[in-house]
């Protein structure tokens, strides 16, 4: 039984491995076609192109309402920040993957970092943010990214650091040991990503002993479709705790959990590929971090 489970999880995340594959190459060229009457033609060109506008108006309207009611939304944590920033400088770096990147969200550059940055100084500036996140950027990698000059001096000056880090190594062990998938293999990996968020936090106190670092916590992204397997959310629990230990291993660090953001099934929280967050996912995460930081 035990078995089954693992390949029908296998399956869903090369499922979800192969859309994300897809997003990034270019679509089929189709050949143009002659039509012999070319009257006919105009006219359903022109049919077509006042459909475009139209859905085009939509979706402008569309993008730009979670913007509007985003302050509504934060309103109690928004104010908490700006007062909490009020009357010094302050600097914001955060790290880690596609979630700080901000891959899905197509109203906002930088996900959930560009949401608080445009919200939080949207009247005055108040916070730097400055945004090195990086799709499938993966524990050992993000370690190494850590020397490179531009981001030691931006945690140098920081007063808070922004992780989200481990998905991308989740995808990974299925990627290596696809063809024999087994819990133990997470497991093991589990151990190995433990020690380099170690290593992650300890670089970043060493730059910066002073800085309030919080660890974003994953998601999982096919909890929407798939709530019967359990072994998957179990996977993604216990990598989540292992985060949260670490993080608890050191002072002024926060673990900040977002499974729970994504379990509303009724709403939708997802990108066009089904598994980065769309803008309102994202507005979910940013609102989670705000409550965080303001505590």
């Amino acid at each position: 039984m035990k078995r089954r489970y693992i390949v029908i999880i296998l399956g869903i995340l090369l499922v979800g491995l192969a859309i994300i594959m897809s997003l990034n190459q270019p679509g089929p060229k189709l050949k143009e076609s002659k039509d012999n009457n070319s009257q006919e033609q105009t006219q359903q060109e022109t049919k077509a192109d006042k459909e475009k506008d139209t859905e085009d108006s939509q979706s402008e309207q569309e993008t730009k309402e979670p913007i509007a009611q985003f302050g509504e939304i934060i309103s109690d944590a928004l104010q908490g920040t700006i007062d909490f920033f009020t009357n010094k400088e302050a600097h914001v770096t955060a790290i880690g993957d596609s979630l700080t990147q901000g891959v899905g969200d197509k109203v906002v550059d930088g996900g959930y970092v560009g949401i608080l940055d445009n919200t939080i100084n949207k009247e005055k500036q108040l916070v730097t943010f400055e945004n090195y996140g990086k799709r499938g950027n993966r524990s050992s990698q993000l370690l190494k990214r850590l020397e490179q000059p531009e981001i030691e001096q931006s945690i140098e000056k920081a007063d808070i650091v922004l992780i989200t880090i481990g998905a991308n190594d989740i995808m990974q062990v299925v990627k290596e040991n696809f063809s024999d998938l087994t819990i133990k293999d997470f497991s093991q990996e589990r151990v190995a990503y433990k020690e380099r968020v170690k290593n992650i936090f300890e670089r970043i106190k060493e730059l910066n002993p002073e800085a309030d670092i919080y660890l974003l916590g994953f998601y999982n992204p096919f909890e929407k479709y798939f709530k019967d397997l359990k072994e998957l959310g179990m996977i993604v629990e216990n990598w989540n705790n292992t985060g949260k230990n670490v993080a608890e291993q050191y002072d002024n660090a926060t673990y900040i959990p977002t499974v729970d953001l994504f379990k509303d099934t009724e709403k939708d929280l997802f990108a066009d590929d089904n598994f980065h967050p769309n803008h309102r996912g994202y507005q979910r995460i940013a609102k989670r971090v705000l409550e965080h930081i303001t505590d």
